[in-house]
């Protein structure tokens, strides 16, 4: 693995957690973060005993809605911890994650997991798929 690899996964994996900040009136990231997914990528969350899985598209949309129309406000996730693994061109990314917000007014406040899989093409790495849990 080298430094420059590592380095290039670190800041992905910083400006998708970054992507969803609307703290302070901050505009969400919409474009750029798609730009970070494959174009089929898949993010799964497994939630109660059940699972939900959504196209970038379908992910993306309901988070811009309500971290645009005020139903979620000073909003941000930001990583704990995480370590990555790289193999050649494909890598996994295990991520401990910390979320803080107003939901309807109200304190949210949340941790999680991640893990994140990544290939690199074209000398950039792009988000695979995404897998996550809230604790």
């Amino acid at each position: 693995m080298s430094l420059a690899q590592q380095s290039q996964i670190e800041r992905l994996i910083a400006l998708f957690y970054a992507a969803f900040d609307n703290r302070e009136g901050r505009a969400i990231a919409v474009a750029e973060l798609r730009e970070m997914f494959l174009p089929d990528a898949r993010v799964t969350r497994l939630a109660a005993g059940l699972i939900e899985s959504w196209s970038v598209d379908e992910f993306i949309a309901p988070r811009e809605a309500i971290l645009t129309d005020g139903t979620l406000v000073d909003f941000h996730e930001w990583e704990i911890e995480g370590a990555t693994t790289i193999f050649g061109n494909i890598a996994e990314h295990r991520s401990r994650f910390g979320k803080s917000g107003l939901l309807r007014g109200s304190p949210y406040v949340g941790e999680g997991r991640k893990l994140i899989l990544l290939c690199q093409l074209d000398a950039r790495w792009r988000i695979v798929s995404i897998l996550w849990e809230d604790l």
